[in-house]
């Protein structure tokens, strides 16, 4: 049996299953958090150049944008999908290297708006896509995420199985969908590696992508149920030797909905166990910026080589730059939505301490990657002394997981801005009650 069909078998059984209510509510924080990362999305320059392309797809159809505007189911997912991506503070799941909110909850949200499903349809399909698509990014691993944005390439498959299992795919159309959807599947490291608009848009194409695949499947259309196993398939054309034959092994059994990350601060997620670091080597010895004299960042690989600006001139550069987002917190003491704004971007006392730090890799710590992110800090102080912290977890991940009340005011602190402090406070009360819901026209 390839692996297209053993998610396809299990997606038959999952619909007949009940959630289980610590994974019900799991999935809710999930899409409380999507929300919080949409709204500051939707200012940026991707998502309103997309609504601008797309202006024949809006005003009408079955789905809606992030503040109401009605617009086809497709053109939903990838405006949605990539607004929830676009300001850095999406979820992730850690083992897959892999950001599963901002595409799998937008093609479910259009599907469910789409079809007229209920609140607990529309967070069915949510699992659903996060338990296929991070079962494919783990098994496609560390070679896969050397080149490819897994975002963009996996998250196609949780958009896929979040919308096959909203609109009540049987197993071959299932099966079908996914085969589709890997050859849909795309989106490189490179795009970001320098400053660039790409890389949301890699998380609202996989949203579209996944729901097209759908959309096809449900009228017949059929895909190679070998694409991801085959010997050209998806795993040896985008990792190298992947096995696939424990795939479907703890499907159902081990959600991982349960072991989510969600961010705590804002800007690439492979820099936050340094930021956690230094903050709490900080306030441990009652640090001033200008009791600082040199600051070392030793961590994994993949944070070097992603947040790799030394010297960022621009937002998107500033997210990721180690060295920025390190030195931001130090002298401010967080990297919130003002780290970003030009006044503290060109901060002299920030950028000073830029010059006073350096980065490098651990071996050891490289070596746990990606199970475990971790960081080093070593701070030498203006009178001479020399402190140390190993930072073994960033703060959100599952070992130090952000409480409901934080999630909650993670959303409110986002959303406000956008549609003020009632409607923020309104939408998260519907979110802790989809469950209820019959429908989700908003």
């Amino acid at each position: 049996m390839h692996a297209t069909q053993v998610f396809a078998g299990y997606a038959d059984t999952f619909r007949e299953q009940p959630l289980p209510d610590e994974v019900l509510h799991h999935a809710k924080r999930a899409v409380i958090d999507w929300y919080a990362s949409l709204f500051p999305g939707l200012a940026t320059p991707p998502v309103q150049l997309l609504e601008q392309a797309l202006a024949e797809d809006l005003d009408h159809g079955g789905a809606r944008l992030a503040l109401g505007r009605r617009a086809t189911a497709r053109t939903a997912a990838l405006i949605n999908g990539t607004a929830a991506h676009a300001a850095e503070v999406d979820d992730s799941f850690r083992d897959a290297m892999y950001h599963p909110g901002a595409a799998t909850i937008a093609a479910a949200l259009a599907a469910a708006q789409d079809t007229r499903a209920s609140g607990l349809q529309f967070l069915r399909g949510v699992v659903l896509g996060y338990e296929i698509s991070t079962r494919i990014g783990v098994v496609m691993g560390r070679p896969h995420y050397k080149f490819w944005h897994s975002t963009g390439t996996v998250g196609t498959f949780g958009a896929a199985a979040a919308a096959g299992g909203i609109h009540g795919l049987d197993a071959t159309a299932f099966a079908h969908a996914l085969a589709t959807s890997a050859t849909f599947a795309a989106g490189l490291q490179q795009a970001f590696r320098m400053d660039s608009m790409s890389k949301p848009l890699h998380a609202g194409r996989a949203a579209e992508a996944g729901l097209l695949a759908v959309t096809l499947a449900r009228r017949g259309l059929t895909g190679s149920l070998d694409v991801l196993d085959g010997e050209a398939g998806l795993g040896q054309a985008m990792s190298i030797g992947p096995d696939w034959s424990q795939v479907g092994a703890t499907l159902g059994r081990d959600f991982h909905i349960t072991r989510l990350t969600f961010k705590n601060h804002i800007g690439c997620g492979h820099t936050f166990a340094a930021i956690d670091g230094a903050l709490a080597l900080q306030r441990q010895h009652g640090l001033a910026a200008a009791d600082i004299a040199k600051v070392h960042v030793a961590t994994y690989r993949p944070a070097l080589d992603i947040a790799c600006y030394q010297r960022p001139t621009t937002v998107n550069e500033a997210r990721f730059s180690l060295s920025y987002v390190v030195a931001s917190a130090l002298v401010h003491g967080s990297v919130r939505l003002a780290a970003y704004e030009p006044a503290r971007l060109n901060d002299p006392a920030t950028r000073a301490l830029m010059e006073r730090l350096t980065v490098a890799v651990d071996p050891e710590l490289d070596a746990a990657f990606p199970g475990q992110r971790a960081a080093r800090i070593e701070i030498e102080t203006v009178d001479g002394r020399r402190l140390s912290h190993l930072q073994p977890n960033r703060k959100g991940d599952p070992e130090e997981p952000l409480s409901d009340e934080e999630l909650e005011g993670k959303l409110i602190e986002l959303a406000t801005p956008v549609i003020g402090s009632d409607a923020a406070h309104a939408l998260l009360a519907r979110l802790w009650a989809l469950d209820s819901a019959p429908a989700l026209d908003w």
